[in-house]
């Protein structure tokens, strides 16, 4: 059986056009994008839409959503209902309300939903995943991840109006970092504290500086996460570390040339083994996401970050921002399943 894809959004869309167009089982047959450049590239016989009502229209079985994060959920919904299988980029949603609708749709639907957390599919952290399954880092303790990258120059339209990224509480996007550090520890977060620091360096967009979340888990581990998207710091950067009883594992911080992992072991004659990885996991994580979720959608399996998993990985920084709003409080997360 061959899928018939489509996808919408073709600024960030365009890697999994490429990887729709590449996999055996599945045939890119519909775009829908507001801009008619995007669509433009793309040639006949391939469907272009410029709304996403008509392109829904389509004699579609997978939609890949690509479009800005307030848009997520409706997009999401609209092409569950329409009897549509959904790849979702991240985060998920943007508020805690649009996590009940997009769950609640998935299970009224039966249809399969997955979230493109590319960066789980790294390398370094499908390696790291392995030293944990293995045993050899102990019960995971603590851990830490950091996303900061300067996207001012994106935060403002060439009319200079405000884009939706100017708005959104850097700690909304914490899926980069927090995905990943779930997807190896096999944990979810339960409780949520958040601070900011405000928009010191960019008050012309009222964009916040720096916001952090501190999250305790299922299984009793602490996690912090700090995500940072108007800020001087050069190179943008993602960076892990992960603290077990028997050792640890922490990535380099600066992403020039391949990124490596290391597992530093308790006893202190062990030395630190390197895992190669590429540095930020495009191209190549998205190869094996688009490999996972049509292998659920044609074998009627759980999409290797289902639904639930989704909600894990970007609930809590909505609860994060929340509790930063209400000077720090402890807010419990809701657990979707």
């Amino acid at each position: 059986m061959t899928l018939r894809v489509g996808v919408v959004g073709l600024g960030r869309g365009r890697v999994y056009v490429d990887n729709f167009a590449k996999h055996e089982q599945t045939e890119v047959v519909a775009l829908c994008d507001m801009e008619a450049s995007r669509l433009s590239q793309y040639p006949a016989p391939i469907t272009k839409y410029n709304t996403y009502e008509e392109f829904l229209r389509h004699d579609l079985d997978v939609v890949a959503i690509c479009t800005p994060l307030p848009q997520h959920a409706a997009h999401t919904v609209a092409a569950l209902e329409h009897g549509v299988h959904v790849l979702c980029e991240v985060p998920a949603v943007n508020t805690l309300a649009e996590c009940e609708q997009v769950v609640r749709a998935v299970e009224r639907t039966g249809l399969k939903y997955m979230l493109a957390e590319n960066s789980c599919y790294s390398n370094m952290n499908l390696a790291w995943r392995e030293v944990i399954r293995e045993g050899k880092l102990g019960k995971a303790l603590y851990a830490e991840a950091e996303y900061v990258h300067d996207c001012r120059g994106i935060m403002r339209n060439a009319d200079g109006t405000l884009t939706w990224r100017a708005s959104m509480p850097p700690i909304h996007y914490c899926t980069h970092s927090l995905g990943p550090l779930l997807f190896l520890m096999g944990d979810r977060c339960v409780t949520a504290t958040g601070l900011h620091t405000g928009a010191n360096v960019a008050p012309d967009l009222g964009a916040i500086d720096l916001e952090v979340g501190l999250f305790h888990t299922a299984n009793g581990a602490i996690i912090k996460i700090l995500c940072g998207f108007s800020i001087e710091r050069h190179p943008s950067f993602h960076w892990y570390v992960v603290y077990g009883s028997k050792g640890a594992l922490e990535s380099h911080r600066r992403f020039k040339g391949a990124l490596n992992g290391y597992l530093q072991e308790i006893a202190p004659e062990k030395e630190m083994r390197p895992v190669e990885s590429d540095s930020n996991a495009h191209g190549t994580a998205e190869s094996r996401i688009v490999d996972g979720f049509v292998h659920a959608v044609l074998h009627d399996t759980k999409p290797p970050i289902d639904v639930y998993d989704a909600m894990d990985y970007t609930a809590p920084g909505i609860c994060a921002h929340l509790s930063a709003q209400r000077n720090g409080e402890r807010l419990d997360i809701p657990n979707y399943r």
